[in-house]
């Protein structure tokens, strides 16, 4: 199993993360394809070649296809976005926010999977990205949509865990070269 690989690649000490790695996937009470989305999309907005690596082929194995490609793609949309958006709200000048963003996003209004999870793994890479207007944007859809806080922070802890585990091993690559 390659999340019991990518387990034992964590340094001791950093047991916290092995820990939660387990926990967080292993025990998810989410669906299988929230579940495995959420990881996907995560893993790939992580940037770390090693949590990819390990973590794709279980999610490609536990995703129809076009849940596979629907979780790279909010990956994919979520890294332009989480830029752009984040960058509208830090700018000083309010008159940004104003204007057209003349950005293609078909895929958010057509993702080929269900919204709601197309929107929980987008909310998840924009936690991983620290876009807060993306953040309460996707959050609110969520809920609008039923989808309990529960659910939304499970994400979340996922997106948290994912991506210290990927500056973990890489930076201990970087210092093992």
């Amino acid at each position: 199993m390659a999340l019991d690989a990518l387990k034992s690649a964590v340094p001791d000490f950093a047991k916290d993360l092995k820990l939660n790695l387990g926990s967080v996937i292993g025990n998810s009470e989410l669906p299988q394809q929230q579940l495995w989305g959420t990881v996907l999309a995560c893993a790939i907005a992580s940037r770390s070649p090693k949590v990819l690596a390990e973590l794709e082929p279980e999610a490609k194995a536990n995703l129809k296809p076009e849940a596979y490609t629907a979780a790279k793609s909010a990956a994919a949309i979520m890294a332009m976005n989480n830029v752009f958006y984040r960058t509208r709200h830090l700018l000083s000048d309010p008159e940004y926010g104003t204007m057209r963003a003349g950005l293609r996003m078909n895929v958010i209004g057509n993702p080929g999977v269900e919204k709601v999870d197309f929107e929980l793994w987008s909310l998840a890479v924009s936690a991983i990205n620290g876009c807060g207007q993306c953040l309460d944007s996707h959050e609110q859809v969520l809920r609008k949509a039923g989808v309990d806080r529960e659910t939304i922070q499970e994400a979340v802890k996922i997106a948290s865990v994912i991506q210290a585990v990927g500056v973990t091993l890489d930076a201990e690559a970087l210092i093992a070269e």
